[in-house]
């Protein structure tokens, strides 16, 4: 699978631009602040309904403008398929496949994988939980339309008891009748999403360890743990013993919604207060590949590979290292950004890879 061309119209600082791609690698080129990104995030929303960086839609209209649109052609064995999302202010985000409309956008995830390593990814390593459980769900989510489904409604029904021990809090009185039937519905789907992230990350962590050591030529050892409160007691026992402690926080307190991934180098310490800035970007494109490499046996066709700004943030040899990888048979179609196209031509030309590179500024493209 590759994308042939992209089209924006109006979209972030693009007017109208029409692209078309190499299969192998193509390059976006320019000063920082040009829109280089902006094309990476045009072709992430083409697989995914959504901005890898920002999450309110209407942000991305030009400004000025009403709307925004943005079309690719894909092509998998020769076969064509024509995406294109489009939004005006204040009307609902439309998504079509061959001009037909999704009745729901959670039926196009998957259908096209990708993946993005980007500055932004930090945050998986030095913020908070969430952003860990959020890097699962999504991978996860490319490969099983069930599994999103279900991480909607455990959400719902985790809300929903919230709502009641707000409730409660404020009456000073909890309908116990009712929590018993949210406690059902939360472990039922609770357990299934437990079970889905434990198969996942038991398949995930050969293929991360893998990719880190040839990062780093096995200079130092790592560890990827996934870590849950359902790994150490059931979960209706959880919910049991922490009804009292939810009632004074009027929250729910345990539960998949607090698991995490712990990272950690040398021995087991935490990656985020021991490991240096360039072992932690090895670690987190680890993660990325290992994730190409899972949706690649998943869905039985190669990602889109994205890498926005690789070159500014690693040395000369994880760069080597790097490129040395992604130019082989086991990748397909890749995307990057850089400041420089002298270097970029440099390095694809010492690996004889072919390369197509855009210039970029200020919203327009030449190549």
């Amino acid at each position: 699978m590759w994308l042939k061309h992209l089209s924006v119209l109006n979209f972030k600082n693009y007017t109208e631009s029409s692209l078309e791609f190499l299969p192998q690698v193509n390059a976006f080129t320019g000063e920082n602040g040009a829109g280089k990104t902006n094309l990476l995030d045009a072709i992430h929303y083409l697989a995914l309904c959504k901005s890898y960086f920002n999450p309110i839609d209407s942000q991305h209209i030009k400004k000025g403008t009403e709307w925004f649109m943005v079309q690719g052609e894909f092509d998998r064995q020769d076969i064509p398929d024509v995406v294109s999302c489009s939004l005006k202010k204040n009307q609902k985000k439309q998504f079509r496949k061959n001009k037909k409309d999704y009745q729901r956008l959670a039926d196009h995830i998957g259908q096209f994988p990708l993946v993005m390593i980007s500055p932004y990814d930090s945050s998986i390593v030095l913020e908070g939980s969430e952003e860990r459980r959020k890097f699962v769900d999504n991978v996860i989510s490319q490969t099983d339309n069930h599994y999103l489904d279900t991480l909607i409604l455990y959400n719902k029904i985790l809300l929903q008891r919230n709502t009641l021990l707000k409730d409660a809090g404020r009456r000073g009185q909890l309908d116990l009748g009712l929590l018993e039937v949210m406690d059902m519905q939360l472990v039922d789907v609770g357990e299934r999403i437990f079970d889905r992230r434990k198969q996942f990350m038991e398949e995930f962590l050969p293929e991360f360890t893998r990719y880190y050591r040839f990062l780093t030529e096995e200079a130092e050892e790592v560890s990827l743990v996934y870590e849950s409160p359902l790994m150490k007691q059931d979960f209706p026992s959880l919910l049991k013993q922490n009804l009292e402690r939810d009632r004074i926080l009027e929250r729910t307190s345990q539960g998949v919604h607090k698991d995490d991934l712990l990272f950690t180098i040398h021995e087991q310490m935490p990656l985020k207060k021991f490991g240096s800035q360039g072992q932690q970007k090895s670690f987190l494109i680890a993660l990325k590949l290992a994730q190409y490499s899972f949706l690649k046996q998943k869905k039985q066709d190669k990602p889109l590979l994205l890498l926005d700004d690789i070159f500014e943030k690693l040395d000369d040899r994880r760069t080597r290292k790097l490129m040395q990888l992604v130019s082989e048979d086991e990748f397909g179609q890749i995307f990057l950004t850089d400041t420089d196209a002298l270097r970029v031509h440099k390095i694809f030309e010492e690996i004889s890879q072919p390369i197509r590179i855009f210039e970029v500024k200020g919203g327009n493209i030449g190549i």
